[in-house]
């Protein structure tokens, strides 16, 4: 009884984990590359900013419209690593996200700034969308139809 109670609480915490992955940016770049024709919606968020929660629904709903579609929805957590056991994972299943959530690792912050936008002062929320043809970056809470009519128009 013991071992099964060990192996389910393994399976558990492993479920969990699994969750919520660590990105670098280069991986986020070799992602991208592969997407032959996927376009990617990349939302940088945090648990501690009040817009960023607030417009997660909005990317959950994008979701699951464009299932059928080569769309990724990728939301990319700028908390601490520190902060992703106790705080990024229980905030995603207490808010049952479902869109992959990915904890950005990444030590120098001006450093990976500037690379996913020149013009990114920093501020969250702040979403890519980016495919083969397209990358346009916003500094900006989305609201569900900003977000359907910004996909739609880069098809």
């Amino acid at each position: 009884m013991r071992i099964f109670f060990i192996i389910c609480l393994s399976l558990i915490t492993y479920s969990a984990n699994a969750q919520v992955k660590l990105l670098t940016l280069d991986e986020l770049d070799k992602r991208i590359a592969r997407g032959k024709d996927t376009t990617y919606v990349i939302n940088f968020w945090a648990t501690w900013c009040s817009p960023c929660v607030a417009e997660l629904p909005n990317f959950e709903k994008l979701r699951l419209a464009n299932l059928e579609t080569p769309v990724k929805i990728l939301l990319v957590s700028l908390d601490f690593k520190s902060k992703l056991e106790k705080e990024v994972i229980p905030f995603v299943k207490q808010n049952n996200i479902k869109a992959e959530v990915l904890l950005l690792n990444e030590r120098d912050q001006q450093r990976y700034i500037e690379r996913i936008d020149k013009k990114w002062s920093g501020a969250i929320p702040a979403t890519l969308f980016v495919n083969k043809k397209i990358r346009r970056f916003y500094e900006k809470e989305f609201t569900e139809s900003e977000l359907k009519n910004t996909l739609l128009n880069l098809k």
